[in-house]
């Protein structure tokens, strides 16, 4: 999508969730939980955006700030000029990590588990 944005002259914009693990951000410009970044050339350098993170230099009030998130933490991109882009679900940012199994109850340990079995 940056590419493409990219090409065709347009500004790419990304939205983070600041409350995600491992983002990294200037949180004096955090709104309601989010951060919007400009991500174009123009406005950043050592951009690097890979399969598992979103890395850059930019400008924050005339300081640089380095930008690092997860890529899980991307909750859309957009080209500023028109609003166009793509919104990622909840369910687009990847499968939340596994729950611990269940421990059975203390009565039911010493008991065999259920079978199932394939009736014709």
């Amino acid at each position: 999508m940056h590419q493409w944005m990219t090409d065709g002259n347009q500004t790419p914009h990304v939205i983070v969730d600041v409350d995600r693990h491992a983002v990294d951000v200037p949180r004096a410009f955090v709104k309601d939980g989010k951060i919007v970044l400009n991500i174009s050339y123009d406005a950043t350098e050592r951009l690097n955006i890979g399969n598992d993170w979103l890395e850059l230099d930019t400008r924050f009030a005339g300081a640089i700030h380095h930008v690092r998130a997860p890529i899980g933490a991307v909750l859309g991109i957009y080209a500023r000029e028109t609003g166009e882009g793509m919104v990622f679900s909840e369910a687009d940012l990847g499968p939340l990590p596994p729950p611990s199994p269940p421990k059975p109850p203390a009565a039911e340990e010493g008991r065999p588990r259920p079978q199932l079995k394939v009736v014709k």
